[in-house]
């Protein structure tokens, strides 16, 4: 946003008819555009968010200081600078120290100001992938067909390790209501290997598998494991290419939100509840009574509170 100063210098030359001198992002912003085309770890988010919080003080500390400050190691430092497309540490800090001496007055600068503009600027990056997300589903066909394939398949497999677990806990609770056999596996090595083995022998076709950043090798193991047993692979990513697309009989690929230290979810999580009423789409019938049945034993046992 443009200081007052900047904003009078526009209107002075708009007034004069003069070209309009071209207003420079405050600090904040251009941090943030720096720091937000990679895929940041958790960690180097947390530097590149006290970097953006104390610009002017961080941008002249040496690499031993502001990884004390951080709270993170030398190395962690030189391997940030390095993920945001830094020769190393002096670069790094030679385009920060360009950055805070260009401050301007009036600039938004404030700890106060940097963070409520980082979280409005997380919920931007969210409001686009679900823009995102709106224009795949202009031709919902997919979906619906996968989502028949999913409830036709008994046992139904959900997979989801490490971060990904919450998603895969949500969809698996949310599809047991609408779906007689559904196999919940969140860990990884030869106990996910077991559950998909057996998923495969009592009958089942599909593992609808969620697989989020920091991807996992368990997680593409997992899926190559379910390939060989004669499972198909239904998989909600992030990423459109790669190792874990190439394993996956169809992919639905939804943004994650990465402006904050951990990743947020929305268009996942719309992506999961797409899928659910897609299965329960495809077996109205058996959707009704399975649902009907689950209100009748939450009534009787009191499962939640009256309204």
């Amino acid at each position: 946003m443009p200081s007052a100063q900047q904003a009078r210098a526009q209107a002075s030359a708009i007034t004069a008819g003069e070209p309009v001198p071209e207003v420079e992002a405050a600090p904040g912003t251009r941090l943030r555009t720096l720091f937000d085309g990679p895929g940041l770890s958790p960690a180097q988010r947390r530097i590149a968010q006290y970097l953006i919080e104390h610009l002017k003080e961080a941008a002249f500390l040496s690499i031993t200081d502001l990884a004390e400050r951080v709270g993170v190691s030398q190395p962690s430092v030189t391997r940030f600078a390095a993920a945001v497309g830094f020769s190393g540490y002096p670069a790094l800090r030679e385009k920060l120290q360009a950055i805070a001496l260009s401050t301007l007055p009036g600039a938004a600068d404030t700890p106060e100001e940097l963070r409520r503009n980082e979280l409005q600027a997380a919920v931007d990056a969210e409001i686009e992938n679900l823009e995102n997300l709106r224009r795949d589903f202009a031709d919902p066909g997919r979906v619906i067909e996968v989502g028949r394939e999913l409830s036709q398949s008994v046992p139904l497999t959900i997979l989801g390790l490490r971060i990904s677990v919450s998603l895969a806990e949500y969809f698996a609770y949310a599809a047991r209501r609408i779906h007689p056999d559904v196999r919940l596996v969140t860990r990884g090595g030869t106990v996910a290997y077991d559950a998909l083995l057996q998923s495969r022998e009592a009958g089942g076709t599909w593992v609808l598998a969620f697989a989020m950043p920091r991807h996992a090798h368990e997680t593409l193991t997992a899926l190559q494991v379910a390939r060989r047993a004669g499972l198909r692979v239904a998989l909600v990513t992030d990423m459109t290419l790669g190792p874990f697309v190439e394993e996956a009989d169809v992919a639905f690929a939804t943004g994650t939100g990465s402006r904050l230290v951990f990743d947020s979810y929305a268009a996942p999580v719309l992506m999961s509840s797409a899928l659910l009423q897609a299965m329960a789409d495809a077996d109205p019938e058996r959707t009704q009574a399975r649902l009907e049945d689950y209100e009748r034993i939450a009534e009787q046992h009191q499962f939640f509170l009256k309204d």
